[in-house]
C-alpha cells in the first residue's frame, strides 16, 4: 500500500457512474496469453522507460523482467477476473506494490530500484512468483530519490514508536483472542475478533511489508484459487469465517496457534525494522485505498460484518501519519493539507453516526445506503488528495 500515483482505479470502484472510468480501461486486447517466460525489452540504457506487464488469473506476463537501476515505471494491466495487487519483493519484504487494480484496468507504478534480483507477486497468492533482474545503469545517481531525509527523521522515529505500540497490543490481544478460540469459547472469541484485528489495520502499511506474514495473517479467501477451500487460507479471516458464518470453533486450534505464533514473529521483525520514508508517507494513502477497495464494499469482514471497526482503524492509522508529517506538508502545500484535514473530518463524522456505547461500531449491514454513498464520496476525495503526498514531499 505504498504508492503515490493518481488512484483512478479506486475512484472508479467507488465512482457514482461507470462511464467516468471508461477512459482508464485497457484497450489492449493483443497481449499474449502464453504461460512461457519472456524477457522484457532491454531498458538498461533508458532508465525512464516504461515496462509493460500483464497479470492474468495464472500470473504475470512476462514473468521475468530485466530493467535498469534507478527510476522505473511499470505499466500494469489486469486481465484477470478479479482485483489484484502486484508486488516487488526482496525475500519476504515488500519493496513496492500496487494494490486494488480492477479487472480490465491499467495502473502505473513508479519506483526507484537498486541493482539486484527481486521477486514479483502476481495477483492470487497461490500464483507463481515472477522475477525482476535490476542491472546497474546510468540512473544510479538518481536512485536515492529527491527527499531531504533529514526533514523526516523525527516523524519516522515517532511513527516507529506508534507502529511498535500497535503491534505490541496486537500480540497481547491475539493471545486472549486465540486462547478463547482454542478453549472453544465461541461468544468470547466472537466478541474479541474485531477489537483484536484493528491493531493490524492501524499498523498495516508496515505490517504488510512482510509478505509471508501478510499472507498467513490477513489474506481473504479471494486471494486464493480455491477460495475458502484453499488450505493456504489462514489467519484472521479464516477464523472469522468459522466464528461468524459456521458459528463454531471446531477445527480452529491449528489456525489460532499459527496466528498467535505469526503475531510474535511480526513483533520480532518490527523491532529491528528501519522504516523508509516511502513506507510511511505512502502508507497514509494506502490505508484509505484499503477502505475504498474492501471496507466500504463490506468485503473485508464479510462473515462478521465488522467492517466499520477496520474502516475506522485504517482512517486512524492514516490520520496519524498526516499528523506526524503536518509541519512538512504545511510548508510544501498548505492547500493540500487543508483539503486533507477537511476530508478527514467528513469521514470521521460519517463513522461517528455508527459508534456504539461500548466504543465499537454497528455492523455494516446497519449502514444506510445514503450514508454508504456519502462515505464513498468522502473517501474518494480523501484518497485522491493523499495520493499526492509522496509527490508533494518528493518521496520516491
Amino acid at each position: 500500500m505504498k504508492n503515490f500515483l493518481k488512484h483512478s482505479t479506486i475512484i472508479c470502484l467507488i465512482a457514482l457512474t461507470v462511464a467516468a472510468c471508461e477512459s482508464n480501461k485497457s484497450n489492449d486486447t493483443s497481449g499474449s496469453n502464453s504461460p512461457e517466460a519472456k524477457v522484457a525489452s532491454d531498458t538498461s540504457t533508458n532508465n525512464s522507460a516504461e515496462t509493460a506487464l500483464t497479470v492474468t488469473d495464472k500470473g504475470c506476463e512476462p514473468n521475468q523482467l530485466t530493467v535498469a537501476s534507478g527510476q522505473n515505471s511499470f505499466v500494469l494491466t489486469n486481465k484477470s477476473s478479479q482485483p489484484l495487487e502486484w508486488e516487488i519483493l526482496s525475500g519476504v519484504k515488500v519493496i513496492e506494490e500496487r494494490e486494488n487494480i480492477a479487472p480490465g484496468f491499467v495502473q502505473k507504478l513508479k519506483t526507484n530500484l537498486e541493482p539486484g534480483e527481486y521477486d514479483m507477486a502476481c495477483g492470487l497468492r497461490s500464483n507463481p512468483k515472477g522475477k525482476i533482474t535490476v542491472k546497474a545503469g546510468v540512473g544510479d545517481s538518481q536512485a536515492k530519490g529527491t527527499i531531504d531525509r533529514g526533514k523526516l527523521v523525527g516523524a519516522i522515529a515517532e511513527y516507529k514508536v506508534y507502529v511498535t505500540k500497535e503491534v505490541d497490543q496486537l500480540v497481547a490481544d491475539n493471545k486472549t483472542f486465540t486462547d478463547a478460540v482454542i478453549a472453544g469459547d465461541l461468544p468470547k472469541a466472537q466478541k474479541l475478533y474485531a477489537s483484536t484485528h484493528v491493531h493490524w489495520e492501524r499498523a498495516e502499511p508496515i505490517a504488510e511489508l512482510f509478505s509471508d506474514l501478510d499472507k498467513t495473517m490477513d489474506s481473504r479467501a479471494d486471494d486464493f484459487a480455491k477460495k475458502e477451500a484453499d488450505p493456504q487460507f489462514t489467519g484472521y479471516h479464516r477464523i472469522e469465517k468459522a466464528l461468524f458464518q459456521d458459528k463454531t470453533t471446531k477445527g480452529m486450534k491449528p489456525f489460532a496457534e499459527k496466528l498467535q505464533k505469526d503475531g510474535l514473529e511480526l513483533q520480532k521483525r518490527i523491532a529491528t525494522l528501519t522504516i523508509e520514508p516511502k513506507n510511511m508517507v505512502g502508507g497514509a494513502a494506502g490505508l484509505i485505498e484499503e477502505v475504498a477497495a474492501t471496507k466500504i464494499s463490506g468485503e473485508e469482514d464479510r462473515y462478521s460484518h465488522t467492517d466499520l471497526w477496520d474502516f475506522s482503524a485504517n482512517v486512524e492509522g492514516s490520520q496519524k501519519i498526516v499528523e506526524l508529517l503536518r509541519p512538512v506538508i504545511q510548508k510544501a502545500n498548505p492547500d493540500l493539507l487543508a483539503r486533507v484535514d477537511a476530508n478527514f473530518t467528513k469521514v470521521n463524522q460519517g463513522l461517528a453516526k455508527y459508534k456504539t456505547p461500548d466504543g465499537g461500531f454497528a455492523t455494516y449491514d446497519k449502514v444506510s445506503e445514503t450514508d454508504k454513498k456519502d462515505m464513498k464520496t468522502a473517501i474518494a476525495a480523501l484518497s485522491e488528495d493523499l495520493s499526492q503526498l509522496r509527490g508533494t514531499l518528493g518521496v520516491n
